[in-house]
């Protein structure tokens, strides 16, 4: 009996004896399991337990709930009021009453809107030069819904970019940042009015930069070059979104949200944006002056591609390949040869054109620059170069002188002896150039004489100038010319 009860015994503990050891191994899993280990960020420490993938976790959101805090105050909705005008003349009542007698004017009118950011605390704002152009009325829509009629103080096609102006103090600036230091894979935030939809944010990476989209280029007239040298990202960013903020993770301002690539319209996985420290050297020259004044190397250029590389015999495919050095430009009279290649401005590497041109868009005529070469032997050397205007002058042009030649968003200047034989008359301007404005709304074009105004003969242009800007004048009609001689009123109010 005793020899039963003590084999029973042991087959007990025998048959427990696995469940016992089952359970420790399971405990010790548990343990290691919950161990954790620490991982550093850049803005914290992260605890994570181990077993778990790290790309699964969120993103860590207080980065850009900061930056989204920074930068909402500072972008606006930019609402617009276009009207497009045309005079139908009545030959009748001009047989008895004269030029402009009887005519009818035909209005048709549209909107449109945008974003834009404020860059100053006394009511300064930057947006695209599309969002504004040809706009007869402009509303500005903060953040806490107070609305304010803007006005223009200057644009640029050449970057799409515009200066807007509104009557307030104390508004909240955006803090500006160095796109210089913008890095590729690093977070940005896209803030605007998409669809209408006020004070959105989206989030993405840089994915390149200093891209050429050849989107200006498109856009833009004969005399404007355009300067292309965008930050592309992945943040979504569709119509409406055009003027408002990319920032940094730090809520600082490193580009105006210009343009999308998409074959639709609406956002389709990239977006390009202005890079700041071009923005900044824009708006600084209309806030000053009311044009840009910009420097010119006077050449013509192209990459540096493998079919040039081996065409030209050239060493390797860095640098930017001067194609033609223009007569009497700013290369030109330091030196610079045609075959020549562009390793560098300053310190500063340029590999393609958009890096180039984003350089020298910084610049004001009279700087001057270093530019590190490889000439046609195939050895480096340096050029000091000074910068020209596209008029070939060294020195900036005035704010008096910008009020003297420029109104409504046109520059003006004086027919030669020659253009006034041939079109047979003795007096009238040329249009210049027509950017957003009043003028550039009614239809004008640019090489259009404008020859009497309220039916007065235009000799000069100061002339003109001071009878378009005198706030007395509250109506217009303007004699106009074609540059083909033909005859036409246009009638408007200021």
């Amino acid at each position: 009996m005793k020899n039963n009860l003590k084999s029973l015994g042991l087959g007990f503990l025998g048959g427990l004896l696995p469940v016992i050891i089952f359970m420790v191994v399971i405990s010790r899993n548990e343990i290691q399991t919950n161990k954790s280990v620490s991982f550093n960020s850049s803005d914290n420490l992260l605890t994570m337990p181990v077993g778990i993938n790290p790309i699964s976790l969120p993103i860590q959101s207080q980065s850009f709930v900061a930056a989204s805090e920074n930068s909402l105050n500072s972008v606006v909705h930019v609402t617009t009021q276009v009207v497009t005008t045309s005079f139908q003349r009545d030959p009748f009542y001009e047989f008895f009453y004269g030029p402009g007698a009887g005519g009818r004017e035909f209005k048709q009118y549209g909107s449109g809107s945008g974003s834009g950011v404020i860059v100053s605390d006394d009511g300064f704002i930057v947006t695209n030069n599309h969002v504004i152009e040809n706009a007869k009325e402009i509303e500005v829509t903060l953040n806490d819904n107070r609305k304010y009629k803007a006005k223009i103080i200057g644009t640029d096609p050449s970057t799409d970019l515009a200066v807007l102006k509104i009557e307030e103090t104390g508004l909240t600036a955006i803090p500006l940042g160095n796109s210089d230091q913008l890095q590729v894979g690093e977070w940005v935030l896209a803030v605007g009015n998409p669809f209408n939809l006020t004070s959105t944010v989206t989030a993405g990476i840089v994915s390149a930069k200093a891209r050429n989209i050849n989107l200006l280029s498109e856009r833009g007239r004969n005399d404007i070059v355009p300067i292309e040298s965008f930050i592309q990202t992945d943040a979504a960013v569709n119509p409406g979104n055009s003027g408002g903020a990319l920032v940094n993770t730090g809520g600082e301002l490193v580009g105006i949200n210009t343009a999308i690539a998409s074959q639709t319209g609406s956002y389709a996985g990239y977006s390009f944006a202005v890079p700041v420290n071009l923005v900044q050297k824009v708006m600084s020259d209309l806030m000053d002056y009311g044009v840009v004044q910009r420097g010119y190397l006077g050449v013509k250029i192209s990459d540096v591609t493998q079919e040039l590389k081996e065409e030209k015999e050239l060493p390797d495919t860095k640098g930017v390949y001067i194609a033609e050095v223009i007569s009497d430009g700013s290369a030109d009279k330091a030196g610079v040869k045609t075959g020549n290649v562009i390793l560098k401005v300053g310190s500063k590497n340029v590999n393609t054109v958009a890096e180039l041109q984003e350089e020298i868009g910084r610049r004001r005529p009279g700087d001057k620059v270093i530019l590190t070469l490889r000439n046609n032997k195939g050895e480096e050397e340096l050029k000091d170069v000074v910068l020209r205007n596209k008029d070939g002058e060294t020195t900036l042009i005035s704010k008096e002188e910008v009020r003297k030649n420029s109104s409504l968003g046109a520059t003006f200047e004086n027919l030669s002896s020659k253009e006034k034989k041939e079109l047979n008359i003795d007096y009238g301007v040329k249009i210049k150039s027509l950017n957003a404005g009043k003028l550039k709304s009614l239809g004008l074009k640019e090489g259009m004489i404008i020859t009497k105004l309220n039916n007065d003969p235009i000799n000069t242009v100061e002339q003109l100038t001071n009878k378009l800007n005198d706030e007395s004048n509250k109506g217009v009609l303007l004699e106009i010319m074609t540059e083909s001689g033909r005859k036409d009123y246009i009638g408007f109010g200021l």
